[in-house]
Order: structure tokens, then C-alpha cells, then sequence
């Protein structure tokens, strides 16, 4: 089985799904979407796959959520996902890709229904 994982080394929840998946027997591939965040097609189609509108993905934690004004409900989707790509740090994560499907793992123990 091949396992895709939109990873970021400091995050938590990523290392605790890379070891679920490991201890699974499977090396993913992992893309560390913070230096290389998917295109703006490749971010549109992980969502149409999640059924998951552009705020949803969003870390509304994050400093630069309300820095940009992301709170504001006027950003249409195509704003969101291009201000997501030029601050991958907004986007949700780790997202897992498999042959079973796409989903954001949150919490970790999500990434058991695509293994």
C-alpha cells in the first residue's frame, strides 16, 4: 500500500500518524508541505476528495489567521486556498493520502480507517 503524508517535522499529531502508519508496516512518502505546499490545482482537488470547503483546512490558531483577515466570511474559497499556499503554516494538518482515500487525521487515530 502507498501512503502519502502532507507532514510538518514539528507537529505532533504528524509524528504520531507517521508512527501508526510505520508500525503498519508501510514507509510513506512524506511532503513537507511547509517548504514545498502543494499547487493551487493539488490543494483543490485534496479538498474536493476530503468534501471539505477551504476553511475547514484552516488554523484559526495561527497568528497569521487574523493577521490576514481570515476570519472575515466575505474571502471567497480561491482566496482562502491561495492565502494557505503563500502561508502553508494556515493549513490543517497532517492531511494522508492512500488508495482508500484522503482525510485530514485529526486525531492521529483517523489514519487506521485508510490503512
Amino acid at each position: 500500500m502507498s501512503v502519502m503524508i502532507y507532514h510538518n517535522s514539528h507537529c505532533g499529531t504528524c509524528l504520531a500518524v507517521l508512527d501508526i502508519v510505520r508500525k503498519a508496516g508501510i514507509e510513506p512518502i512524506l511532503i513537507d508541505y511547509m517548504t514545498s505546499p502543494p499547487s493551487h490545482e493539488e490543494m483543490l482537488a485534496l479538498l474536493l476528495a476530503m468534501d471539505m470547503p477551504p476553511r475547514q483546512l484552516l488554523r484559526t490558531r495561527e497568528s497569521a489567521y487574523l493577521s490576514l483577515k481570515l476570519d472575515d466570511e466575505s474571502k471567497t474559497d480561491r482566496e482562502i486556498i491561495d492565502t494557505m499556499l503563500a502561508h502553508p503554516e494556515l493549513i490543517e494538518r497532517p492531511i494522508v493520502v492512500t488508495e482508500k482515500g484522503i482525510k485530514l487525521c485529526r486525531p492521529e487515530t483517523k489514519v487506521l480507517d485508510l490503512l
